[in-house]
C-alpha cells in the first residue's frame, strides 16, 4: 500500500486572557479580576471569534445563566429572610418553653402541698375517729321525760276519740237554761211531733222566761256546784303545770351545769388517754350465744394443732377441710351437743326476758312515784314563788302609800326643783308641735320631741343649758334661805303643826 502523507490538521484557536498576554509578555496585572468578569471577558473574545450562529448560541447561554444567577440571588435573600424568621420563632418558642416549665414546677409544688396538707388531713381525722364520742352519764330532766309522754297519751287519745272519765271530769258544765231544756225537750216534742228544732227552741225560751224565781232555783244551784267543781280541777290543773314549769327550770339550770362538768371530764380523759379504743358495754347478765357443732369441733381440734406449732390461719383451714370430710355419724356428737346448749340458752333467754318486762314494770312504777313528788316539789315551789311576789306586792303598795303620804305632808313654802335643759325645751316644743298638728297622739308627739333635741346643734342646746342653770342657781338661794328660815323658827312645816 502507497503511504499516505499525512497533513497538517487543522487546530482550534485559543482564546487568550489579559492575564495570558501578560504572562507572555512579562508583566504581571496587579489587580486580578474576578473569575466572573474573567468568564465574560472570554465569552466575549469567544464570541469575536466564532460563527455569527455559534456566537447567537452563546449569547444566549449567557443569558440564560445571568438569569439563573439573578434568581438564585433573589432565592438566597429570600432563604436568609426566612432563617431570620426561624431564629426569632425559635427564641419566641424557647421563651414559651421556659415559660411553660416554670409553670410546670409551680403546678408540682402545688401538688406537693396539697399532698401534704391531705396527709395532715389524713392525720387529723384518724385522730378524731379515735376519739370517742360524748355520752352524758346523766339522762334529760326527768319531768321533761313525764310531760313528753303526757304529750303522746294525749295524741293518742284525741286520734282514737275515746271519751274516759278525766275528761268528762274536765267537760264545761252547761248553764240553768240548757239544763232546764234538756229536761223539757221530750215534753214539748211530744206536744208538738211536726215542729222543728227552731221552733221547739222558741217554744222553750218563752216557757223559760215565764218561769218563777223559785222554780228556776234548782237548775240554778246545779249548775253553780258543776262550775264550783270544774274550776277546781281546771285550777288545779293550771297550778300544776305552773308548778311543773318552774321546777323544769331549775331542772335545766342544774342539768346544764352537770353537762359542762362532765364534758370538761370527759375532754380531760381524752388529752390523758390518747388513742385508746373504749368497747361497747354488754350487758353481763344476757346470756351467751351457745356454740355452733362446727365450733365445737374445732375447739377439740385446737388443742392438738397446736402442739403441732400451727397458727390461727392455719387452724382455722385444717379444720374446715376435716369438718368437710366427715360423716354426718362423726358429726352426730356435736350436733347433739350444740343442740342441748341451744335448748339451755333459749331456756335462759326467756327467763332473761321475764326479768326485763319486770325491770320495766318496776321503773314505770318508779315514775309514776317519782312523778308524785315532784309535783309536790312544784307545788311547794310554786307557794315559794306566790310568797315571794306578795311580799314584793306589799313593799311596792306600801312604797307607793308612803310616797303618797310625803306628798299629802309636803311644805308648800319649799321652792320647787327646776326643770331640765330638755325639758324647758320639750315644754316649748310642745306648745308649737299641738299648733302645727291638731289631735296628734302624745307618744308620737312625746317621739317628735326627743327626734327634735337629737338634731339641735351644740350651740341650740347651750341656750337651753344656760336658762337651766340660771334656774338651778334660783332654786339653790331659795333653798338656802328656806333652811335659814326653818333654822330661825319664822315658816311652820307640816311635821311642827302635828
Amino acid at each position: 500500500m502507497a503511504e499516505t502523507k499525512k497533513g497538517r490538521g487543522r487546530k482550534a484557536l485559543k482564546t487568550l486572557t489579559e492575564n495570558d498576554v501578560n504572562i507572555s509578555a512579562g508583566k504581571v496585572s496587579s489587580s486580578p479580576l474576578p473569575p466572573f468578569a474573567e468568564a465574560e471577558d472570554s465569552q466575549d473574545s469567544l464570541v469575536s471569534t466564532l460563527s455569527p450562529q455559534k456566537a447567537k448560541k452563546m449569547v444566549s447561554r449567557s443569558k440564560a445563566r445571568a438569569t439563573t444567577k439573578k434568581d438564585f440571588a433573589d432565592e438566597l435573600q429570600e432563604l436568609q429572610g426566612r432563617f431570620e424568621q426561624l431564629q426569632l420563632e425559635k427564641e419566641k418558642t424557647e421563651v414559651l418553653l421556659m415559660q411553660r416549665d416554670e409553670m410546670l414546677k409551680l403546678q408540682e409544688e402545688e401538688l406537693e402541698n396539697r399532698g401534704k396538707e391531705q396527709e395532715r388531713l389524713q392525720k387529723e381525722l384518724k385522730k378524731l375517729q379515735k376519739l370517742k364520742e360524748f355520752k352524758p352519764t346523766m339522762s334529760i330532766p326527768f319531768i321533761m321525760s313525764l310531760r313528753e309522754k303526757e304529750q303522746e297519751k294525749k295524741e293518742n287519745k284525741k286520734k282514737k276519740k275515746k271519751k274516759d272519765k278525766d275528761c268528762l271530769e274536765k267537760k264545761k258544765p252547761c248553764p240553768a237554761y240548757v239544763l232546764w231544756c234538756k229536761d223539757q225537750w221530750n215534753e214539748v216534742k211530744k206536744e208538738n211531733p211536726d215542729a222543728d228544732f227552731k221552733e221547739i227552741s222558741n217554744t222553750l225560751g218563752a216557757k223559760w222566761k215565764t218561769l218563777s224565781a223559785e222554780e228556776k232555783k234548782p237548775y240554778e244551784e246545779k249548775y253553780q256546784r258543776e262550775k264550783e267543781a270544774y274550776l277546781q280541777i281546771v285550777g288545779q290543773e293550771k297550778r300544776e303545770n305552773e308548778a311543773i314549769k318552774l321546777l323544769e327550770e331549775e331542772q335545766l339550770q342544774k342539768t346544764a351545769m352537770e353537762l359542762l362538768e362532765q364534758y370538761m371530764q370527759f375532754k380531760q380523759q381524752e388529752v390523758d388517754k390518747e388513742g385508746k379504743k373504749m368497747r361497747k358495754q354488754k350487758d353481763p347478765l344476757k346470756p351467751k350465744h351457745p356454740m355452733s357443732a362446727f365450733l365445737l369441733f374445732s375447739q377439740e381440734r385446737r388443742a392438738a394443732l397446736l402442739e403441732q406449732n400451727k397458727n390461727v390461719l392455719e387452724i382455722a383451714k385444717i379444720a374446715g377441710e376435716e369438718w368437710k370430710n366427715m360423716t354426718e355419724g362423726q358429726r352426730a356428737p356435736y350436733e347433739e351437743i350444740s343442740k342441748k346448749c341451744k335448748e339451755e340458752y333459749n331456756q335462759q333467754m326467756e327467763l332473761y326476758k321475764q326479768n326485763k318486762l319486770e325491770e320495766a314494770a318496776t321503773l314505770e312504777k318508779e315514775e309514776e312515784e317519782l312523778k308524785k313528788i315532784l309535783k309536790q316539789e312544784a307545788l311547794q315551789l310554786l307557794k315559794k314563788k306566790e310568797k315571794t311576789e306578795n311580799i314584793i306586792k306589799k313593799t311596792r303598795e306600801a312604797r307607793q302609800k308612803k310616797k303618797k303620804k310625803e306628798e299629802q305632808n309636803a311644805d308648800p313654802n319649799k321652792p320647787r326643783r327646776p326643770p331640765s335643759s330638755f325639758l324647758l325645751f320639750s315644754m316649748e316644743a310642745r306648745k308649737q308641735l299641738l299648733e302645727e298638728r291638731p289631735g296628734i297622739g302624745n307618744s308620737t308627739l312625746s317621739a317628735l320631741i326627743s327626734v327634735k333635741w337629737k338634731e339641735l346643734c351644740e350651740a341650740e342646746k347651750q341656750v337651753w343649758n344656760d336658762k337651766a342653770a340660771e334656774g338651778m342657781a334660783t332654786y339653790k338661794r331659795e333653798m338656802e334661805e328656806y333652811n335659814k328660815s326653818i333654822a330661825m323658827g319664822k315658816i311652820d312645816t307640816p311635821d311642827h303643826e302635828s
